[in-house]
């Protein structure tokens, strides 16, 4: 099993490049982003965790992709994922090309994680009805799906339109980068719909991590844990599932702090290296 770290980058924390730095000196296999375009101002969707939205990083953070390209510049091995791309916010097409130039860039070091997102204001900002929004990343993974692996790649659905186009790059890796569907048991069944793997949140216990992971098990699709707890009983029981892959939250910090968190979490990285 991986150890990854998830975070909030942001314009108060460490910077891009050198946290992903940190993490490979640290022996860390994978930095997961999180992304929001932005956080309006009045404030009607609750924060899923409870209480007040955390400021010093929702309201913060920088585009993924942006950042992902001087980590890219500044790292050998680091996998650099999402956790997650908002997609039913973004332009197709664009997206596309992001990743893709993205996983040139860096080698094929892209995992490419989306999800339909919480905050309904910010999504009705960009032009998305939240009741559709899963019908909409249905078809938005299909349409990458085609310009990543097609030369003339068109795409005609309900929500997405377009006659045959030329887009480069192509992604490294092939057919594409792995895709995750982030969430609870809805995206668990849109994964295995879709045939993709699937991040949910981590549990508390061994017994839970049972239970959450045994119907998708069977479906032999890749498993990623986001944010799982730095616990070494819940870690060795979603190692013993067969997880692909496990993030630890790391707070959005300044460099010496998250340095010094980084520290911490490292003998877990080690227990569990290949």
């Amino acid at each position: 099993m991986k150890i990854g770290v998830n975070t909030f980058l942001t314009d108060e924390g460490i910077a891009g490049p050198a946290l992903g730095r940190a993490l490979e000196e640290r022996g860390f296999e994978s930095l997961f982003l999180a992304e929001h375009s932005h956080i309006p101002a009045s404030r009607k969707t609750p924060y899923p965790a409870g209480g007040e939205l955390p400021r010093h990083y929702y309201y913060r953070t920088l585009d993924p992709f942006v950042a992902f390209g001087a980590i890219a510049a500044a790292t050998d091995r680091l996998i650099l994922g999402t956790g997650v791309t908002l997609l039913i916010q973004r332009d197709i097409i664009h997206t596309a090309k992001e990743v893709a130039g993205l996983d040139l860039l860096s080698g094929g070091r892209v995992v490419f994680g989306v999800g339909v997102g919480w905050n309904r204001e910010e999504m009705a900002d960009h032009g998305t009805d939240p009741r559709t929004r899963g019908a909409l990343l249905d078809e938005q993974l299909a349409a990458l799906q085609a310009i990543w692996t097609e030369e003339t790649a068109e795409f005609h659905g309900r929500f997405i339109d377009f006659d045959p186009i030329y887009a480069w790059p192509k992604p490294v890796q092939r057919p594409h980068p792995p895709i995750f569907i982030g969430g609870g048991a809805a995206a668990r069944d849109r994964a295995t719909r879709l045939g993709v793997g699937w991040i949910p949140n981590g549990v508390d216990t061994p017994a839970a991590v049972t239970e959450q992971l045994a119907e998708f098990r069977t479906t032999g699709l890749p498993i990623m844990i986001t944010p799982a707890p730095a616990d070494l009983a819940v870690l060795d029981a979603y190692a013993e599932a067969g997880t692909q892959r496990v993030t630890l939250r790391l707070d959005t910090a300044p460099e010496a702090d998250t340095l010094r968190a980084l520290d911490e979490l490292a003998t877990l990285a080690e227990r569990y290296a290949e």
